[in-house]
């Protein structure tokens, strides 16, 4: 077992870390959407919006591991974390299967997604069916060369910037799980009606809305693997979303406790350094101790997914790990900060607000339980 990086890796980690200090040093989190793509453009300049995909689309090339060590490198440099989740769903649950199961034709927009030109946004999660994936109610019937959609998506992350929409619909309503199929919908096509931002507590640089498809005729060309294939595609790119995405909030977590252990080095109380208090100084320790933890659960997840190793149990540790860490850790940082770490401006109640939806999106932590649970045997 082999736990170091190669120097090529921790190479490209501190050339990404770098290029994101010096692209938003100036950046903070806004919700104009024209002020968002700007900062799309910069994050593709450095590479990060087509870094899994084939060089020929466009991209890096990467695999599971070292997509998931630019994303860290990302969130680490970055205090925009809802920037860092828009980049990396766009690139995990769109482009990749775009990439792996789309027509020749879908795949011309890869082009576009890697450089940042094209958005993407997932259309999966409906108002009774987000987890229970079998439960959605859109539906795509087929006419002729076309597909024509018919119903709407509650919460599509990045909707109200995007040009294109992966999503999922039932074609076989008698097959269940078996009769949802997939497509990349272009956002210049007829019926697509996207509704306005929705009001979020955290992750606000990434922008979401509900979606609804009416009547919406798309072409047979961007339906992504064989018709009824949606479920297991969907399965596909979550695995590559829970096993790379959570990277981004190592990222965070690492440059969260350094502002900790700088904090509490540098604040007096009671004529010493609060960092003197073991009370403190036991707090940062399990701050480090959970980043630590969480992180080999993900890299190990990753490499897993670069040996075709699909491990579900593994994933779901990893993303149930990173975020129950993501959240505790900004807890106590809120603690360590005091009111100074209360109020806006400082960052860490930014922080919070960031981390506490990890336990909700790509599967809430109850499902990721219950995962495990199987992969257990029970």
């Amino acid at each position: 077992m082999d736990f170091e990086l190669s120097p090529l890796q921790r190479e490209r980690y501190a050339g990404v870390s770098a290029a994101v200090a010096e692209r938003f040093a100036e950046h903070e989190t806004c919700t104009d959407p024209e002020l968002v793509r700007l900062a799309w453009k910069d994050a593709a300049s450095i590479g990060l919006t087509g870094m899994c995909l084939p060089e020929k689309h466009g991209g890096a090339g990467l695999g599971a591991l070292d997509t998931a060590l630019g994303l860290e490198a990302f969130g680490r440099s970055c205090s925009d974390m809802g920037l860092v989740f828009g980049v990396a769903a766009h690139l995990l649950s769109c482009a990749v299967p775009v990439w792996e199961f789309g027509t020749d034709e879908a795949r011309d927009l890869l082009a576009g997604m890697a450089a940042g030109d094209l958005i993407a946004g997932n259309a999966m999660t409906e108002d009774e069916a987000g987890s229970d994936v079998g439960r959605i109610q859109t539906t795509a019937t087929r006419s002729g060369e076309e597909y024509l959609l018919e119903g709407e998506k509650s919460f599509v992350s990045n909707a109200p910037i995007a040009d294109v929409f992966v999503t999922y619909a039932v074609t076989d309503p008698s097959a269940g799980f078996l009769g949802i199929s997939a497509f990349a919908v272009p956002r210049d096509l007829d019926g697509i009606v996207v509704g306005p931002p929705l009001p979020k507590m955290g992750l606000n640089g990434c922008l979401a809305a509900r979606v609804r498809f009416e009547g919406c005729a798309v072409p047979a060309r961007y339906r992504l693997g064989a018709e009824g294939g949606g479920g297991a595609i969907f399965q596909h790119s979550m695995a590559w979303e829970r096993g790379c995405l959570f990277a981004g909030y190592l990222g965070l977590m690492e440059r969260q406790l350094a502002e900790c252990v700088a904090r509490t080095t540098g604040r007096r109380q009671f004529g010493r350094k609060i960092a003197g208090f073991q009370a403190v100084s036991h707090r940062i320790a399990r701050m480090r101790q959970r980043l630590e933890s969480a992180r080999l659960l993900l890299y190990r997840a990753c490499w897993l997914l670069d040996q075709g190793r699909t491990d579900v149990g593994a994933i779901a540790m990893a993303k149930t790990a990173v975020s129950e860490a993501a959240v505790a850790n900004s807890l106590d940082a809120m603690q360590l900060f005091g009111a100074s770490g209360y109020l806006a401006g400082a960052g860490i109640e930014e922080q919070l607000r960031d981390c506490l939806p990890t336990t909700i999106f790509s599967g809430t932590t109850e499902i990721q339980l219950e995962l495990i649970a199987r992969e257990a045997g029970l």
